[in-house]
């Protein structure tokens, strides 16, 4: 077994450790969320926990580590005989994205069930993770049907598997932690609300620290045994705290000033629902206990919020996660006083994870997201050196999105194998049952009609005697089942001067991010090409972080001449590029433009060329035509004719038009 990284040599990161030390203390807290850019010590410093976690008792011999105390009446393995116990590490379980239902919740032996009705069960993560810390890396890509069982485990406290008739329940009470990427999409909102508390992590930009980083992870890395046997009084003495922390913690006092205070902050920053209060209450109380108190103060409230309403609070889903800490101050400050407390406590300044370790002004949490707008904002590869071209319009300022609306789900025709979504029809692993086949590799789930039936001719020559079907493995039969998956959805977007009359730029912007919000909530992958000047350039390569793409689209600039070739052919390099990466992701290419092409020889026999390629292979695609004034030369519904697409003017942008109109799009494909 590997020596874990020492979770004490962990450098900086101090909201990051005192996130995940709270709930060591409390686990009642809910897990921890961590968010941030990748190489951030995020999976090191979750995975070095678990060393630090007192031991846990468990029956001897229980498969789901029934607490010998109160042993769980319904457990599987039960009932379980007061006495025998046995005492062992808290366990830390990894979850990874690509596991299937089974390994999550356990599997039955079908087979078994249905000819001898034994209920012959495998457990699964959720049982091993059973009072310890169940750990989701790269939580935000977990399919939607994971993500759905682990709802309903947090929820409730328990696994339920249920095939066929046969069901197994089993406790699953563990904590919850999830690292991600925010670049790579984000959260569903009933998952978000899961996470107690939740921390925005960045690499510091001060060299000393970033040196002492590199030092310790190459000392490590050269011997890991001995660098943790540096770094074991300092793992001893946070161990020790931590139990001195849970023996505590019963002691401690929330008082009526704290929790009007609690309750005015959520109510302040509009959260939804009551789970915030009641995770702020038990922060706060940790927070105490982890100081050596037994009286929550203003301060622990303060950290309290900053960890726990970050990710809660009322947003529209492009919002920067984060939280107006002088808002907080001033809510703070106006329902403070009660019980003698005036927001100046002792601090308790802690040199490692503790309370007073600087998270208070924290800046991560609001400069992790301007990195992408700081990035959008300035030119691309090819922009910034390129000259204007003369009698072209030089540069403008980029015009502000138009208000958003709702559009109609588009969708594309067919039966795709893509991944699992919300928006067009695909075969999945969970939908509606439209057949049945042979099984290829595990049985996943049984049609149990099909498997009767096909047992059913072969029971006399298989010498059936009793009530009970004779069935082999031939007989089986997997549910074939309809579902909906995501799709790439490239937005190639016409950034040239003509097209940089602010009000038209300003309702296409509109349109596009009205479509992102749809991608946002349909799971769907989502890239933006632009095209000005002499060149085309992927803004935003196709990426689950919707986010990404809409801030790069409200910083766009305009100006210069209009490379529609240049702009086609690198969206049909992406859309290659994607097909090598994700051949099952089917896509849909929605051009926005007034059809101009100027700058180099021959522009619009090019771009001509350039748009027959994807008629040539089939792609969908759809032109939102932005010509406008009293002369309209059409160029844009020439366009949408040569990619085999259809044209739809600027004004036709709203929901129902835009919405309908790929939707008819995909619809004449179909005869195709």
């Amino acid at each position: 077994m590997s020596t874990p990284f020492p979770f004490t040599a962990v450098v900086g990161q101090d909201d990051l450790r005192l996130a995940l030390l709270l709930n060591a203390v409390s686990p009642a807290v809910g897990g921890v969320l961590v968010r941030g850019e990748k190489g951030t010590a995020k999976s090191t410093a979750v995975r070095a926990l678990s060393a630090l976690l007192p031991e846990v008792d468990v029956v001897s011999g229980c498969r789901f580590s029934c607490d010998p105390d109160s042993p769980d009446p319904g457990c599987p393995d039960g009932p379980h005989e007061p006495g025998a116990f046995a005492s062992r590490p808290a366990r830390m379980v990894e979850l990874p994205v690509g596991a299937s239902e089974d390994r999550l919740v356990g599997a039955l032996d079908i087979e078994r069930a249905l000819a001898e009705g034994v209920k012959a069960f495998e457990p699964g993560l959720l049982a091993d993770a059973h009072r310890g810390i169940l750990y989701v890396d790269e939580v935000n890509l977990l399919h939607d049907h994971l993500v759905d069982l682990l709802l309903d485990a947090a929820a409730m406290g328990a696994s339920y598997v249920e095939r066929e008739g046969v069901s197994v329940r089993h406790a699953a009470r563990f904590l919850l932690v999830g690292t991600m990427n925010p670049e790579e999409g984000e959260l569903r909102p009933q998952l978000l609300d899961r996470f107690g508390l939740t921390v925005e992590v960045a690499a510091s930009r001060e060299p000393d620290q970033r040196v002492e980083v590199v030092r310790r992870r190459l000392a490590y890395d050269d011997d890991p045994a001995g660098f943790a046997a540096r770094w074991a009084d300092e793992e001893a003495a946070v161990r020790a705290r931590i139990v001195a922390a849970r023996e505590l913690l019963p002691s401690v006092r929330l008082g009526d000033g704290a929790l009007r205070q609690i309750a005015a902050t959520c109510a302040a920053f509009e959260v939804d629902g009551m789970r915030a209060d009641i995770v702020m209450a038990r922060t706060a109380t940790a927070l105490a206990a982890w100081a050596g108190r037994t009286e929550v103060l203003a301060e622990d409230v303060r950290q309290a919020a900053l960890l726990a309403l970050p990710h809660r609070r009322r947003r529209n889903p492009f919002d920067a996660p984060g939280l107006d800490e002088d808002k907080l101050d001033e809510t703070l400050e106006e329902f403070g006083g009660s019980d003698g407390q005036d927001g100046n406590g002792d601090g308790d300044d802690d040199p490692d994870p503790g309370p007073g370790g600087g998270p208070g002004g924290q800046p991560e949490p609001d400069d992790a997201p301007q990195g992408d707008g700081d990035t959008a904002a300035r030119p691309e590869a090819g922009e910034g050196g390129e000259p204007q071209p003369s009698g072209g319009a030089g540069e403008q300022s980029p015009a502000r999105a138009a208000e958003p609306f709702r559009t109609k789900v588009l969708s594309v025709p067919g039966l795709g194998e893509g991944a699992a979504g919300r928006r067009s029809r695909a075969r999945t692993e969970h939908g509606r049952t439209i057949g049945a086949r042979r099984p290829r590799g595990a049985l996943t789930k049984l049609h149990l009609a099909a498997t009767v039936q096909a047992a059913a001719p072969h029971q006399r020559a298989r010498g059936r005697s009793g009530p009970g079907l004779v069935v082999r493995r031939d007989d089986l039969r997997q549910a074939s089942r309809e579902g909906r998956e995501g799709n790439l959805v490239l937005f190639v977007v016409d950034a040239s001067g003509s097209m940089a009359a602010r009000q038209r730029m300003s309702a296409v912007k509109g349109a596009v991010l009205s479509l992102l919000l749809d991608a946002y909530q349909r799971r769907d992958k989502v890239g933006l090409v632009t095209f000005r000047g002499s060149a085309a350039d992927v803004a935003l390569p196709p990426t689950s972080s919707v986010d990404a793409a809409a801030v790069r689209l409200e910083s766009l600039p305009t100006g210069g001449r209009t490379p529609l070739a240049a702009g086609l052919l690198k969206s049909h390099e992406v859309l290659r590029v994607e097909r090598l990466r994700d051949p099952a992701r089917r896509a849909l290419v929605v051009v926005v433009t007034d059809g101009r092409a100027t700058g180099g020889p021959e522009p619009v026999a090019l771009a001509g060329r350039a748009a027959r390629l994807f008629a040539a292979e089939g792609t969908a695609s759809v032109v939102v035509d932005c010509e406008s004034g009293p002369v309209r030369l059409g160029l844009a519904g020439q366009l949408a004719g040569e990619l085999g697409g259809t044209a739809v003017t600027l004004d036709e942008l709203r929901a129902d038009s835009i919405a309908s109109l790929v939707k008819d799009v995909q619809g004449s494909r179909r005869a195709a």
